[in-house]
């Protein structure tokens, strides 16, 4: 027996009905939100989603619809990455895969902290990755922890690998520094005393706080809103098959 799946985790719309209690929202209201697709409702991509208060909240400022919605899982991934490395100050962060959308939001939300960070990006790329915040952008390429070395010599404090390198990274990070892997990793040994701490946005989806943090920073301009292309409804899968094989610079 097989039972269908809902996929999606960010959803935007407007409120259609709210269940006893809720005050801070009524039927009208644009929102944002982030779901788990594994949850027995199912996920975002759906003309009607049930959602709880504290996943939800009021959009204040005016964006189409397509643009909110991309805007929580990403962001969360982002926020999330920072919290699992701790990095304090000073301290720096290297961010592979530069030019997409979560090592935007990633570089916008370490330069809030004071973190100092390095990312990679193709020369015409360079400019942009610049203007999310990083300190220093290297070329890139299969030379990624040569290149780190090379403007680092002592490495960094903690890798966000967003372009999946998995080992071939390891030699820009310090000893006992540490590796964040978007995508999972496994069983697999690090070198040198690296700590890989993989993570699971699943698991940050009630941190409120980090979504009214994701607002602010659409609304003060650290953060932008890309949208790739526009799907129907009745062309989700089109959407997922494009998702699968990427899209530009990680837009949505």
């Amino acid at each position: 027996m097989t039972s269908n799946i809902v996929p999606g985790m960010d959803a935007a719309g407007v409120v259609e009905s709210v269940g006893p209690g809720v005050s801070r929202l009524h039927p009208g209201q644009k929102v944002i939100a982030a779901v788990n697709p594994v949850r027995p409702e199912g996920g975002a991509q759906a003309q009607h989603i049930v959602v709880p208060l504290p996943r939800s909240f009021r959009y204040l400022r005016v964006f189409p619809l397509a643009q909110a919605s991309i805007l929580l899982m990403t962001g969360l991934t982002a926020l999330n990455a920072l919290d699992i490395a701790a990095l304090k100050k000073g301290q720096i962060l290297a961010v592979s895969g530069g030019a997409g959308l979560l090592a935007q939001y990633a570089i916008a939300a370490a330069k809030r902290q004071g973190i100092k960070v390095i990312a990679d990006a193709n020369p015409a790329d360079a400019e942009l990755v610049r203007s999310y915040g990083a300190d220093i952008v290297v070329e890139r390429g299969p030379g990624f922890a040569e290149a780190i070395r090379r403007e680092l010599p002592n490495g960094v404090d903690a890798l966000l690998d967003t372009a999946s390198l998995g080992e071939k990274s390891f030699g820009a990070i310090r000893d006992g520094g540490i590796y964040i892997p978007v995508r999972g990793w496994g069983d697999k040994p690090a070198e040198r005393g690296i700590k890989i701490k993989p993570m699971m946005v699943s698991g940050v989806l009630e941190r409120t706080e980090w979504l009214e943090l994701l607002r602010n920073m659409v609304a003060a301009g650290e953060i932008k809103l890309r949208v790739v292309e526009e799907y129907a409804p009745t062309k989700a899968a089109d959407a997922q098959r494009a998702l699968v094989a990427g899209s530009p610079r990680g837009g949505r």
